[in-house]
């Protein structure tokens, strides 16, 4: 998977890999090594007692009392005993989570930085072994040397693109990873490799794909037909995962979920369930009853995450934010760790007069026309036009409807908030004329009671659509512009962007 130089170092490297893969293995079948993740938890105490994060709150009692302690009982005797990581302090530490020297690490990367300041989350080795073998060990069952993929995260900060590069190369499949100007927005070249090299699978957040797509309908290019899309790093529904799958002929999988500061703590299987990644991670859920480990019953609340693979930058019960779901069920792909759905972050919902609408509320009424079959896709690459459609399906593997020629669906969408009237900029499929915008408007109106709904087809969106894997829902795609406090959640890069959009857009609101 990597060539080093120094001999010592690449045996090292190989004894943790086979070390690794045993556990995940073991941890699939249902045989958790509990020993192995004691000791684990263990050495992640001890690495977190060097760090300048944990100074204050990580006493020698507590590292003393771990080493005496079995490490089958290790995790359920001093878990509870470890004090909580706010975002904001994990935010506001910055390197002083490092247990190592900056030369230690093999890779430089920071967090987006859109709820605090930007996050150090550099690569080491062992970490970047540990992770690769997680996800790759997942993919496998969906993926095999002879598919092409297309990598299109537009993060360069981020280690999202570099750790999904090294998961291929681990599966032996093709990658390349291109990039488009955020502002820009052409991807002439993307669609040429992506025709000539006969790509089959995508992998990037669903707002670079849509945006892709919007691209090739605009300037008459064929819409790639993939066969596979991995979606990550935005919060993708049912009704969007479905759209995507429509547009595209594809089979659509949530891919991974995790961030830049933790690593990927699930991945998904071939029956498209998120997985928790229990060999690397401690898990446990908080809400007002109380704080509890994740244990395979049906649960939901804030994610809190302590891992135990990253000892040159550990994290102690570190409160993502995110709240999720562990459905309780088995999977019929047979992998025995606990299924994890997302439910987004609390910042990503509108509320307008105490009525709160997410974006799977209004994404299935948006795209509810889609249902019976016209969505308007035009056309597909030649080449793979044979296969489009049969690749996609519902969660029994069958077919998505087929799509009929020239009909007009919505492609994608941006809200805007002003008083009380919601603006939906939209690009479409085809020709929006009055009577399709007038049922649109309609089909949609119902989610705000109270408020005047305004429909705007447009041949283009603002850049700000394309960055939901930097914003999230509710920045990239709902501009409220009675909420000032939104400012101080963009930093200032992406904040340039919006105040390029304000001005362009906003004034559409007063027409």
């Amino acid at each position: 998977m990597l060539l080093l130089r120094d001999t010592t170092t690449t045996r090292e490297l190989a004894d943790a890999v086979r070390d690794h893969t045993a556990l995940v293995r073991d941890s699939h079948a249902g045989r958790p090594d509990h020993a192995s993740l004691g000791r684990k938890f263990t050495a992640t105490l001890r690495a977190a007692a060097g760090s300048g994060l944990y100074e204050d709150t990580l006493g020698p009692a507590l590292v003393a009392k771990a080493a005496g302690t079995e490490p089958e009982r290790a995790i359920g005797d001093l878990l509870t005993e470890l004090p909580f990581l706010p975002k904001k302090a994990l935010s506001e530490g910055g390197h002083r989570a490092f247990t190592r020297g900056l030369s230690e690490f093999l890779h430089y990367y920071e967090s987006s930085g859109t709820t605090g300041n930007p996050v150090a989350a550099p690569k080491a080795l062992d970490d970047l072994v540990a992770n690769t073998i997680n996800i790759g060990e997942l993919w496998a069952r969906i993926l095999s040397p002879a598919d092409r993929a297309l990598i299109l995260i537009n993060a360069p900060f981020a280690p999202a693109a570099y750790q999904f590069e090294k998961v291929l190369e681990y599966l032996q499949v093709l990658s390349l990873r291109p990039w488009v100007d955020n502002i820009t927005g052409d991807y002439t070249r993307v669609l040429r490799l992506t025709r000539e090299l006969g790509v089959n699978v995508f992998v990037g957040p669903p707002s670079r794909l849509l945006e892709m797509i919007q691209f090739a309908y605009r300037n008459d290019e064929p819409v790639p037909a993939f066969e596979k899309l991995f979606l990550m790093a935005e919060q993708t529904g049912p009704a969007f995962v479905r759209h995507l799958e429509r547009l595209t002929g594809a089979r659509a999988y949530v891919a991974a979920y995790g961030s830049s500061e933790t690593g990927t703590t699930a991945v998904t299987c071939e029956h498209r369930n998120l997985h928790l990644q229990t060999q690397s991670y401690v898990l446990e859920l908080d809400d007002a009853s109380g704080t509890r480990r994740v244990d395979g019953r049906p649960d939901r609340g804030e994610l809190v995450v302590t891992t135990l693979d990253i000892l040159a930058r550990p994290l102690l019960r570190y409160r993502t934010g995110d709240l999720v779901e562990i459905t309780g069920t088995d999977c019929p792909c047979g992998v025995a760790t606990p299924l994890l759905r997302t439910l987004g972050r609390s910042q990503d919902l509108i509320t307008l007069e105490g009525n709160g609408i997410r974006q799977n509320d209004f994404e299935s009424a948006i795209w509810a026309g889609e249902e019976n079959g016209d969505t308007g896709r035009i056309r597909h690459t030649d080449d793979a036009a044979g296969q489009a459609g049969k690749a996609g399906g519902g969660d029994d593997g069958s077919r998505l409807p087929v799509p009929r020629p020239g009909t007009t669906h919505v492609l994608n969408y941006m809200l805007v908030i002003r008083d009380r009237t919601i603006l939906c900029l939209a690009t479409t499929t085809g020709e929006a004329d009055a009577a399709w915008t007038e049922a649109t408007t309609r089909r949609i109106a119902g989610l705000f009671p109270g408020y005047e709904l305004a429909l705007r087809p447009v041949e283009k969106l603002p850049p700000l659509a394309s960055l939901g894997q930097y914003l999230g829902w509710k920045l990239s795609r709902v501009l409220d512009l009675n909420d000032d406090r939104n400012w101080d959640r963009l930093p200032a890069p992406i904040r340039g962007v919006v105040e390029t959009t304000l001005a362009e857009y906003a004034s559409t609101t007063q027409s």
